[in-house]
């Protein structure tokens, strides 16, 4: 292969991973705080959802960003009501988020099934667009690509290096130690949750108002499941997530290079690719657990009741 295929397709990669990278920083903020939520899926197709029906109708992309985040803080307030509030099973609240959220989306987005919009255009930043290869994958891309960037900035410098994020991280490990240091543990999950949504909702944007910009049923294609693995493959790391959301980027692509290299084989095998690397890498995981287990936040998915 030439420079200039192997160019576009990590410039290809960075794009397909974009909204796996959006979503799980989102939940691996979400699950640091001790809370894990299955419902990334619903979450993605209301944001994908309410962010194209506002951009149509406002003729705005912005505001069409900032509905599917709202729509994305919503859903997941819901789940918080659930597991944080009424302390209900996690797993079961996840997954009922994730059915009502389908279920929903496709009822509100039914009068826009095939509707386009003219969604983000590239941005080529000066000078640094013209580095040979790292300028055309890094330099020339749309709006949320660069901020996917820099939240994968800012949230790596909160976990690490500050106190809010010790203070989640604290929360995630022991709700009761925390709690008798002064720290309010509902508070701050509800504020994971919310943050966890409004991520979700934002690469739910991503993909109705960037990566193909239109609605149809149904488009997030699994993202929110693979992100779920995604956060476990990079054992709560967000380095590691960005790593991992270009890895699955490049796999959910791989087809098409295939194809356009006069690959022969069935498309739909070929399309199967993105979820099969996921259940290698999740079986990786299981023959050595003890670097999962090392990282897992103790009190992920049990709920917390403050002492009276």
């Amino acid at each position: 292969m030439d420079t200039l295929l192997i160019t576009n397709i990590l410039a290809a990669t960075v794009i397909a991973g974009t909204p796996l990278l959006l979503v799980a920083l989102g939940e691996l903020v979400c699950e640091r705080s001790g809370v894990l939520n299955l419902g990334q899926e619903g979450m993605m197709l209301m944001g994908a959802v309410m962010g194209f029906i506002a951009a149509v109708t406002s003729g705005s992309l912005a505001v069409g960003v900032l509905a599917a985040i709202a729509a994305g803080i919503l859903m997941s307030m819901l789940f918080a009501l659930m597991a944080v509030t009424l302390a209900a099973n996690q797993y079961a609240a996840g997954l009922a988020l994730t059915i009502f959220g389908t279920g929903l989306s496709a009822f509100i987005g039914s009068g826009h099934v095939g509707s386009s919009i003219s969604g983000f255009p590239k941005i080529a930043i000066p000078y640094l667009s013209e580095i040979p290869v790292l300028g055309t994958v890094l330099f020339r891309q749309d709006l949320l690509v660069y901020l996917s960037l820099l939240l994968f900035v800012l949230v790596f410098v909160f976990l690490r290096y500050s106190r809010g994020g010790l203070i989640v991280r604290a929360v995630g490990e022991s709700p009761e130690a925390a709690n008798a240091n002064g720290m309010r543990v509902l508070a701050v999950r509800y504020l994971a949750v919310a943050f966890g949504g409004g991520m979700a909702g934002l690469a739910g944007a991503y993909l109705s108002l960037a990566y193909t910009p239109m609605w149809t049923e149904n488009m997030t294609s699994g993202r929110g499941w693979i992100a779920l693995a995604l956060v476990v493959f990079a054992t709560w790391k967000p380095e590691r997530v960005l790593l991992g959301a270009y890895l699955f980027g490049a796999a959910s692509i791989l087809h098409l290079v295939l194809q356009g290299l006069g690959w022969r084989s069935s498309t739909e095998l070929l399309a199967m690719l993105p979820y099969l690397v996921t259940i290698v890498v999740l079986v990786l995981l299981s023959w050595n657990p003890t670097r999962t287990q090392l990282n897992t936040p103790l009190s992920i998915g049990q709920p917390y009741r403050p002492s009276k």
